[in-house]
């Protein structure tokens, strides 16, 4: 049994900034891709992030230069830092990532509300 706990969700008031974290646990054997999805009511879900177990990462335009994905793989755990916050990131965060236990599943996280607001 393997499962993602996000953390760091919150209000925060534009401009400003959080930082996301997601910790995995039970029978891992190895953890590949990890990433940071988001979605606003009324939306589909959305990719905002995602890094390599070697450390390479992709972001979605609307997030370049604010965002910053990385991982600790020590701890099992994969971060979002997010900076100059706007209303627009409002939404719910998901973790996500490819887990070999040893058979290789996606997993997803429950999920962390992000409200950007003055």
């Amino acid at each position: 049994q393997v499962q993602l706990v996000e953390s760091g969700g919150g209000l925060v008031q534009p401009g400003g900034s959080l930082r996301l974290s997601c910790a995995a646990s039970g029978s891992i054997f190895t953890i590949y891709n990890m990433g940071w999805y988001r979605q606003a009511p009324g939306k589909q879900r959305e990719v905002v992030a995602t890094i390599t177990r070697r450390g390479t990462t992709n972001y979605a335009d609307s997030v370049k230069g604010r965002f910053t994905i990385s991982r600790d793989n020590a701890k099992n755990t994969v971060y979002l830092r997010m900076n100059s916050l706007n209303p627009e990131d409002t939404a719910a965060y998901y973790c996500n990532a490819d887990i070999t236990t040893p058979t290789l599943i996606n997993y997803w996280g429950q999920g962390t509300q992000v409200t950007v607001s003055s």
